[in-house]
């Protein structure tokens, strides 16, 4: 133990001493800084749209935009207040968020537990990924008269279609992330002794979480994609279905209201994502923090 103590008492008093050694690490450090991105801004985010909205408000004072094709952002809004106030857009509004909060909740069971079968298991992944697959090269939208067929055209089939939207990205992005898991974090477990429950809580669950919240970021928009089309079909209800009816009567600004709150819930549901992101891997240090 002496001896020990004396060779690094010894190898690390030239580098002590030597003091131009101390100066590229120094630069190294303010190098790194300087490359790495800067932390967004609270609400920066809300920039890009505010200067699309101003150019178009720009673009309408000044009479280079054709109300009939795309009427003012002061059109809009009091369209939209007019309907909230009647009560046709709060209901609508109401019954979107029902069908894709269903669809989405039950596309991410759906999309985990599969995920998780077929990353942990070789059994479930010669099962179940060769299947997703084929279902990923399928169009969802394309199923949507033999899902007609099979539940009907009320709730049931929409609800269906967004859950086969949903769970495909949730699927693909933690499945890749947990075979990705570097081969060195399962050595080191095999060191420490731990048991395959211990390794997938302490390794691979927090390991796969970058993923799964990819792939969750990427389901919530899609969520919203579909519904837009689902609801143009055979619908009685919702936002789309209310595009839907403006559409024959030409009534412009009412489908910009409607396009309107469906880019203001997934701007807001991805905000969502990205908090629970944030928190729940508080614990990684990326270039973005």
């Amino acid at each position: 133990m002496a001896q020990t103590s004396t060779l690094l008492v010894s190898s690390s008093a030239p580098l002590a001493s030597a003091g131009p050694t101390q100066a590229p690490r120094a630069v190294r450090r303010n190098r790194q800084r300087r490359l790495s991105v800067k932390k967004t801004l609270s609400g920066s985010r809300l920039l890009g749209p505010a200067v699309v909205v101003g150019f178009w408000a720009l673009a309408s004072a000044t009479g280079h935009l054709d109300p009939r094709t795309l009427p003012a952002p002061w059109t809009v809004a009091q369209t939209g207040w007019d309907l909230w106030t009647e009560g046709s857009l709060r209901q609508d509004t109401l019954t979107s968020l029902a069908r894709a909060g269903k669809g989405l909740l039950l596309g991410l069971v759906i999309g985990t537990s599969l995920a998780l079968l077929a990353g942990l298991s070789r059994a479930g992944d010669a099962l179940i990924d060769g299947t997703v697959q084929v279902n990923r090269s399928i169009p969802t939208l394309g199923l949507i008269p033999l899902f007609i067929v099979w539940l009907g055209i009320g709730e049931g089939f929409k609800v269906a279609i967004i859950a086969i939207i949903v769970y495909i990205p949730i699927y693909l992005n933690l499945h890749a992330a947990l075979r990705g898991i570097d081969l060195r974090f399962v050595e080191l477990a095999e060191v420490s002794g731990l048991n395959r429950w211990q390794f997938i809580r302490h390794v691979v669950l927090p390991g796969a979480l970058p993923g799964f919240f990819v792939g969750l970021r990427m389901a919530v928009t899609y969520s919203w994609l579909g519904l837009v089309v689902l609801e143009q079909i055979n619908a009685v209800n919702g936002l789309g279905y209310m595009m839907f009816q403006a559409t024959n009567y030409g009534q412009t600004a009412v489908i910009v209201v409607g396009l309107a709150v469906y880019g203001m819930f997934g701007f807001i549901s991805d905000l969502l994502v990205r908090l629970v992101e944030r928190r729940a891997l508080s614990w990684r240090r990326t270039i973005s923090n």
